[in-house]
C-alpha cells in the first residue's frame, strides 16, 4: 500500500510539473498583450483526457458570441437539423363566400428569417381562398414565447442598434429600420425622412453643428426608444451634403409585424370588421389558412455561427425552452433547457456556469476553459452525425474569421475553424485547429479586460495580432 501511494504521490507530481510547464508556456504568449488582459485557454487533441496547453482553464470569463456553440449543439440534439420555424394565418371561423367569419389570426413563432414578402405570400393565399373580409378581429398571436424580449445582462446602450434587436416572438425582416439624417444650416434641427411602409415614428431633435465647430466633441448624436415604435433623435450632427444613413432595432415587434399586416390586407383588397389586437396567452390553434416555414434548422445554424447572427442565437434559445419544457419560450426557460439537454444527451456538466441568452450578448453570461471543452469535444467525437465543424467560421476563407490578422500571419488560414467571440475588451476563439502533423486539436481561447490607452485606439488590434499570430504558429507546429 505504501509503495502505491509513493507511485500515486509521483504521479501526481509529474502531472502538475508538465501543467506547470505548459502554464508557464502558455504564460510567455501574454507578454504581447496590453498590461492587465485576462487569459484563459486550453488546447487539447481530440480524445486525449489530457491538455497540450493550459493556462487558467478553469477561470471564469465573458464567452461572449462563443456561447453560440452551447446554443448550437442543444438545438441541434433537442429540435433537430430539420426543424423549421412556421408562420401561420389561422382561424377558428369558416369561410363562407368572400368572407371569414371569426377572427384572422396570425400566429407568430419566432421565425428569425421572416421577412415581408413572406407575409405578402400567405396574405396572397388567403386571396386565394376568395376572402376579402373578416367578420372579427385581426388578432397578432406571440404566446409561443413570454417575459421580456430582451435578456437579463444585456448592455442598455446596445438595445436600438440592429445587431442587438429584441429577438420577439414577431420578427419582420430582422426588426430592423433604416432612416436618413439631413443636417441643415448650423444651429438648425436636422430633419429625419423615413421610407412609407416602415410603421414607426421617428422625431428629430438633433442639432445641425457648423463644419468647424468644435462642439461636437461631447455633443453626440443618439436615439431614445418609447413605446409603440416612437424614436427620439437627439443631439447633433455635422453639418454634411449627403444625408446620414442610421438603423434601428425595432422594440414592439408585435405592434410592428401587426402593423405590416394590416396593410398588407388592405393594400390586397381585405378589410376586417374588428380590431387589431394582440394575444399573448396560449391558446388553441384554429385552422391553417396560409403558413410560411424558414429554412431548416442547421441551414439557420450555419448562418449564425459564420456571421455570429445575434438573432437567429436568441429566438432559438428561447424556441429549445419552449420545446423542451413545453411552456411559452422564456430566458429562464431557455437557459434550464439547454444545461439539462446538454447533460442528458452529450454528458456535458455546465456546472457553475452561467448562460441567461442564446447569443453571449449578456455580460451574466460566464463559462470556463474546461467547460467549453466539453462541447468541442464531444462535437468532434460526434461531427460525422452533426456536421458542426463545417458551419464555424474558417480562418482565412469565411464569417468573421475571414480577415483575423493573428491567424493570417500564423499560417493557419484553411486550417482553423473556430466561433469568434467579441465584445468591449473581449476577445476569443473557440474551435478546432489541424496541425502540420496532421492532429485534430481543440482549443479554447478567453481573452478579457484588453485596453489600450486612447491615443493607441486605432492601433488597439496590433497588440493581439502578436498575440495570435505566435500562440497558433507554435500550436500549429506541435506535435
Amino acid at each position: 500500500m505504501r509503495f502505491l501511494r509513493i507511485l500515486t504521490r509521483a504521479a501526481c507530481a509529474v502531472l502538475l510539473t508538465v501543467q506547470a510547464a505548459q502554464a508557464a508556456s502558455v504564460a510567455s504568449y501574454t507578454q504581447f498583450l496590453p498590461e492587465g488582459t485576462n487569459l484563459a485557454f486550453l488546447a487539447q487533441k481530440i480524445g486525449s483526457p489530457t491538455p497540450l496547453l493550459e493556462y487558467n482553464s478553469k477561470q471564469m470569463a465573458l464567452p461572449a458570441s462563443t456561447m453560440k456553440v452551447l446554443t448550437a449543439l442543444a438545438a441541434l440534439l433537442q429540435l433537430g437539423p430539420d426543424f423549421r420555424f412556421t408562420t401561420t394565418l389561422e382561424s377558428h371561423g369558416r369561410v363562407s363566400g368572400n368572407t371569414l367569419n371569426g377572427d384572422l389570426i396570425a400566429r407568430f413563432a419566432g421565425d428569425p428569417t421572416l421577412s415581408r414578402q413572406d407575409m405578402r405570400n400567405m396574405v396572397a393565399q388567403l386571396k386565394k381562398l376568395g376572402i376579402s373580409h373578416i367578420d372579427g378581429n385581426l388578432v397578432i398571436d406571440t404566446s409561443v414565447f413570454a417575459s421580456h424580449d430582451k435578456a437579463p445582462g444585456w448592455p442598455w446602450n446596445d438595445i436600438s442598434e440592429c445587431f442587438d434587436a429584441p429577438p420577439a416572438a414577431a420578427i419582420v425582416d430582422r426588426n430592423c429600420f433604416s432612416v436618413a439624417l439631413h443636417s441643415g444650416q448650423p444651429d438648425e434641427i436636422a430633419h429625419v425622412t423615413v421610407a412609407s411602409f416602415y410603421p414607426v415614428s421617428v422625431f428629430s431633435q438633433v442639432r445641425t453643428l457648423g463644419r468647424n465647430s468644435t462642439d461636437g466633441q461631447y455633443c453626440e448624436l443618439d436615439v431614445v426608444t418609447g413605446e409603440l415604435n416612437r424614436y427620439t433623435l437627439t443631439g447633433c450632427m455635422p453639418q454634411r451634403a449627403e444625408p446620414l444613413p442610421l438603423a434601428f432595432a425595432i422594440q414592439d415587434g408585435a405592434a410592428y409585424a401587426g402593423q405590416l399586416l394590416k396593410a398588407m390586407l388592405s393594400d390586397a383588397g381585405i378589410d376586417y370588421s374588428g380590431h387589431l389586437v394582440r394575444q399573448t396567452q396560449v391558446n388553441t390553434p384554429g385552422n391553417v389558412l396560409a403558413q410560411t416555414q424558414s429554412a431548416p434548422l442547421h441551414n439557420l445554424l450555419r448562418i449564425m455561427l459564420k456571421k455570429s447572427d445575434n438573432m437567429i442565437a436568441d429566438t432559438v434559445f428561447r424556441t429549445i425552452g419552449h420545446n423542451y419544457f413545453g411552456v411559452p419560450g422564456t430566458w429562464r426557460a431557455g437557459s434550464d433547457a439547454v444545461r439539462r439537454i446538454l447533460r442528458q444527451k452529450a454528458g456535458i456538466d455546465m456546472g457553475n456556469s452561467i448562460q441567461v441568452d442564446g447569443s453571449g450578448l449578456s455580460r451574466h453570461d460566464l463559462l470556463s476553459p474546461e467547460t467549453m471543452m466539453q462541447a468541442l469535444q464531444y462535437i468532434a467525437q460526434h461531427d460525422q452525425q452533426l456536421d458542426f465543424i463545417s458551419m464555424l467560421p474558417l480562418s482565412g476563407y469565411d464569417g468573421t474569421l475571414r480577415y483575423r490578422g493573428g491567424l493570417h500571419e500564423a499560417g493557419v488560414d484553411g486550417k482553423l475553424s473556430a466561433k469568434t467571440g467579441s465584445l468591449s475588451g473581449v476577445y476569443n476563439l473557440a474551435g478546432f485547429l489541424t496541425t502540420a502533423s496532421g492532429q485534430r486539436v481543440a482549443f479554447v481561447q478567453f481573452l478579457s479586460g484588453y485596453a489600450v490607452p486612447p491615443e493607441d485606439q486605432r492601433q488597439r488590434r496590433i497588440p493581439l495580432v502578436r498575440f495570435e499570430s505566435r500562440l497558433y504558429r507554435d500550436l500549429y507546429s506541435a506535435n
